[in-house]
């Protein structure tokens, strides 16, 4: 649709933007960081010039990063990554108040999110930012005549990062990707605490079950995993944890936690939590298994992980009994409760990431867009890393901002470190 405003957009409602506002000032209150790249960007204009399309989770600490993108001159628009995601305040006040083309509604269905996609790539970008990937699966597979514009992309997610290596190793990758999501300042803290946070945030708000005593099952032992396993047993749950990967598996019994494959973890669960990033690993002989009355939810960036298609099979009746929380009736007489629609819970049901943690996420992000401008020349199609120095800069930001410092090496330390010759 067209407006006063001169550009298209689509969200819910654009009378919700002054609420959004609120909602992005506060949250600008825990990010520091990203706020003095804004204002860097704001000077310097490092992307004067380049049309960005940002496939994210339309929420207040994104509108952040759009800011950001804004005042470093780019030509920006923002689509939602997942359907259940959207802020619809926070789309509607990036629209009125930012100037920013956002196309994001929360419930939006999937024609909806595919016909967003290509509003994103119509835009003709020469930056993708991708929460999945789908932007850049789309681009390859359908739309190879814009594939020269492009100067890179970037992706922060685990499976996005999945997709990518996948797009390379079949030699569809054409261009240079940045892995924000293995930058230490964003796996280490927004998958482990962001994740960890905002996932039992989710559960309770969609439930308002108590988590102590319960016997809480988190498929994969990844960074988020790990980040879920310690939140719940903080809050007094039983965890058991389930993995394929053996060296992950024995940190988890070191860490203190159950390890077993699904199957003997089904019949044990109350609360079943998959942070994979892989397809159907909650399934029909799962289901079969389960106490009456188990929940399941996932953390992870698809809805595939828990296969949702067989319980729908199995059941006879599927009713809606909270906000974002369905009871699935079995015909063999038990329930199965599914939360969020099997979307991320941490989005669908609440609020995503705290800001404090997101700040350092979007850093990266924003701070990747620039590199790959910088570097257009240079960078080979393929996976890239986040610079070693960005990495640590934005660790410093962050600590000056939170009043810490760390220490320096002396001149005698540098020698010693950078030597082969001094030994004990």
């Amino acid at each position: 649709m067209t407006t006063s405003l001169q550009f298209k957009y689509d969200v819910k409602d654009i009378s919700l933007a002054p609420q959004g506002k609120q909602r992005i000032e506060w949250a600008g209150r825990e990010m520091p960081v990203l706020r003095q790249i804004q204002d860097r960007f704001a000077q310097e204009k490092p992307l004067a010039g380049i049309r960005i399309a940002a496939c994210c989770h339309v929420t207040t600490e994104t509108a952040h990063l759009a800011i950001a993108l804004k005042n470093g001159g780019a030509d920006a628009v923002l689509i939602a990554s997942n359907p259940l995601s959207t802020q619809d305040d926070v789309a509607a006040s990036l629209v009125a108040d930012y100037g920013i083309p956002v196309f994001a509604l929360k419930g939006e269905d999937a024609d909806t999110y595919k016909r967003h996609v290509e509003t994103a790539l119509d835009h003709k970008p020469n930056i993708i930012i991708d929460d999945g990937s789908d932007v850049v699966a789309t681009l390859v597979q359908n739309r190879q005549h814009q594939l020269s514009d492009i100067i890179g992309t970037t992706e922060e997610t685990t499976t996005g990062i999945v997709r990518l290596r996948a797009m390379f190793n079949d030699g569809v990758l054409s261009f240079p990707a940045m892995n924000v999501n293995d930058a230490d300042t964003k796996h280490f803290f927004d998958n482990r605490y962001g994740t960890g946070q905002s996932t039992l945030d989710g559960i309770i708000r969609a439930t308002n079950v108590l988590l102590a005593g319960k016997t809480i099952v988190v498929a994969g032992y990844g960074w988020c995993g790990k980040g879920t396993a310690l939140r719940a047993r903080g809050m007094g749950a039983n965890v058991i944890v389930t993995e394929i990967d053996p060296v992950r598996a024995i940190e988890a019994v070191m860490d203190g936690f159950r390890v077993m494959p699904m199957a003997e973890a089904a019949p044990q669960g109350d609360l079943f939590i998959t942070v994979t990033g892989n397809k159907h690993v909650i399934r029909q002989e799962h289901f079969e298994a389960m106490k009456d009355g188990a929940m399941v939810c996932n953390s992870g960036h698809f809805d595939i992980e828990i296969d949702l298609a067989s319980l729908r099979g199995m059941a006879s009746e599927v009713k809606q009994v909270r906000n974002f929380t369905q009871q699935y009736q079995l015909q063999s007489g038990k329930s199965i409760i599914v939360l969020g629609e099997g979307r991320l819970v941490n989005l669908a049901a609440a609020e995503g990431h705290p800001s404090a943690v997101m700040d350092m996420s979007f850093a990266n992000q924003a701070m990747a867009c620039e590199y790959l401008v910088k570097n257009r020349d240079q960078l080979e199609p393929g996976m890239h890393s986040i610079p070693a120095e960005v990495d640590k800069e934005i660790a410093r930001l962050k600590l000056q901002a939170m009043g810490m410092s760390v220490d320096t090496l002396t001149p005698e330390q540098e020698i010693y470190i950078n030597s082969w010759t001094v030994g004990t």
